[in-house]
């Protein structure tokens, strides 16, 4: 039975418990049992030829758009998903965020980006028009990417925010009224590309007094219950082989709408992030997650990885060196990876495993090679790569990741490196000075660790304060009460299903 893909772009991440609700209904009247996300925060799945002209007519019902088969639309993607529960923006808020996306009145065909400049969960230039918010309020730094190249060029100014539709159109129209001079081309002028839209539009500008500079990349933990504001939850969920069951999402939604849980977000990493939930309606939300058997505690170093949309190749090979690298109990904190099997995709990644051959669906392949390639600083965000390894067997592939992986951190020893790390051990003078061993404490249930050099910022707990002399202390990832946690002289690594 010939089976075809649907595409719902959900802009921004951001879709509302009864929208998604509906389209839901319409899948699973239309024989479809599973879902899945994508980079860009839309939603997939599949349906079967006999159902199709049903789900058809009642999408359309439904007043839901969506691509059949194709992705001449690409899904503007947001970092709002995270505002508030992982980082704190400064004027990018809900309510910008949303009169922007409501502002396009066209379609786009190149991918748009909308993030703030203080967050690494969402990455900075994976669209072709890269709109990253600046110290002043309402105006954005822009990066364009060419389409089907890494050429990148900054616009010399500002853009004001209710300019950004009407800018995106008309960069749009003119890239596509001239690709023998933006589209796939080697060597773009992209003065020629401002003087040219500038031409046809009149936008509010600033001028850029400031270079825009990026934090330091660190992928948070983005799974399960997590305390935020006063008494408030978010809950994050991932799934190893990407699959959301229909019938779950759907009690999701039920779960939003009966606790006035209005939006649900999806994030580049293919997960689903609930905000807002009353810590006294936790019950409800475990009980959803209990009846479908959804595990929230996955080991940070398997969370950390883009593959592209709907590729069992690439995820297959994603968990094989998954399985390993905790075999070896790798250290893979502030990198990411990224399995590239076609050329000029969208992902990012600071660590790359790149196929030098063709993969087709379901061809076995007698003599796989790939490419591991690694990113200048190691900066996912970075276009500027760096061949590590060629022409990689596939068993060899792991031996090869943990060597960059300790190359990697090798670099970040070197003392001109660690001039701005958060501590310097002293070196020890005396040969016989035993080491100083530093109090942890480790949670029995979820494995979150409390570091009295650290201390704990979401439960406003300063660095130094040693955990005997917490008198209440309740874990901020899953709440469980001081008691639950045990000095351990290493933290222990998170287990995996």
């Amino acid at each position: 039975m010939k089976l075809h893909t649907i595409k719902i772009n959900l802009p921004g991440g951001i879709v509302s418990a009864g929208d998604l609700y509906e389209v839901l209904s319409a899948a699973e009247k239309a024989g479809v049992e599973d879902v899945r996300f994508g980079n860009r925060q839309q939603l997939f799945f599949h349906v079967a030829d006999d159902r199709l002209p049903v789900l058809k007519q009642d999408l359309f019902l439904a007043d839901i758009m969506f691509e059949l088969n194709a992705d001449a639309h690409p899904n503007i993607i947001s970092s709002y998903a995270i505002e508030e529960v992982i980082y704190h923006p400064d004027w990018l808020r809900e309510g910008v965020y949303k009169d922007i996306l409501d502002l396009f009145d066209y379609r786009p065909q190149l991918k748009i980006n909308l993030v703030d400049n203080d967050q690494t969960f969402f990455p900075f230039f994976t669209g072709n028009l890269n709109f990253i918010a600046s110290d002043t309020s309402n105006y954005w730094y822009l990066y364009i990417r060419f389409p089907k190249t890494n050429v990148i060029y900054q616009w010399p100014t500002l853009v004001y925010s209710e300019d950004i539709a009407d800018l995106s159109s008309a960069i749009e129209r003119t890239i596509f009224a001239s690709p023998e001079l933006f589209y796939d081309q080697p060597a773009i002028d992209g003065n020629l590309l401002h003087s040219m839209v500038n031409a046809v539009g009149d936008f509010v500008i600033q001028p850029i007094t400031k270079a825009l500079k990026l934090p330091e990349f660190t992928l948070s933990y983005y799974e399960g219950f997590n305390r935020y504001g006063s008494n408030k939850l978010w809950l994050g969920i991932y799934r190893r082989d990407e699959l959301f069951k229909v019938a779950f999402l759907k009690d999701l939604c039920k779960v939003c709408m009966k606790t006035r849980v209005g939006q649900l977000y999806t994030t580049p990493w293919k997960s689903v992030i609930v905000k807002g939930i009353d810590a006294a309606d936790r019950n409800l939300w475990d009980a959803v997650l209990c009846k479908y058997r959804i595990n929230v505690r996955h080991a940070s170093n398997e969370l950390n990885w883009q593959v592209e949309d709907q590729c069992a190749y690439g995820l297959e090979l994603k968990n094989e060196l998954v399985r390993k690298l905790n075999e070896e109990d790798v250290r893979t904190f502030k990198l990411c990876f990224a399995i590239k099997t076609q050329p000029k995709t969208g992902l990012f990644g600071s660590i790359i495993i790149r196929t030098q051959q063709d993969i087709t669906e379901g061809v076995v392949l007698a003599d796989e090679r790939f490419e591991i390639l690694y990113t200048r600083d190691f900066n996912p965000n970075s276009k500027d790569f760096i061949c590590f390894r060629k022409d990689v067997q596939r068993h060899e592939l792991s031996t090869y990741i943990i060597e960059l992986c300790n190359y990697y951190y090798e670099l970040q020893s070197e003392p001109d490196l660690m001039a701005n790390a958060v501590y310097l051990e002293n070196e020890v003078t005396t040969e016989a000075a035993e080491p100083v061993k530093p109090k942890v404490y480790q949670c029995r249930n979820c494995y979150t660790i409390y570091d009295e050099m650290y201390g704990d910022a979401v439960n406003d707990i300063a660095a130094g304060t040693p955990f005997e002399a917490l008198s209440t202390y309740t874990c901020p990832t899953c709440d469980a009460p001081k008691e639950d946690f045990k000095a351990i002289e290493t933290p222990q690594p998170v287990p995996t299903e």
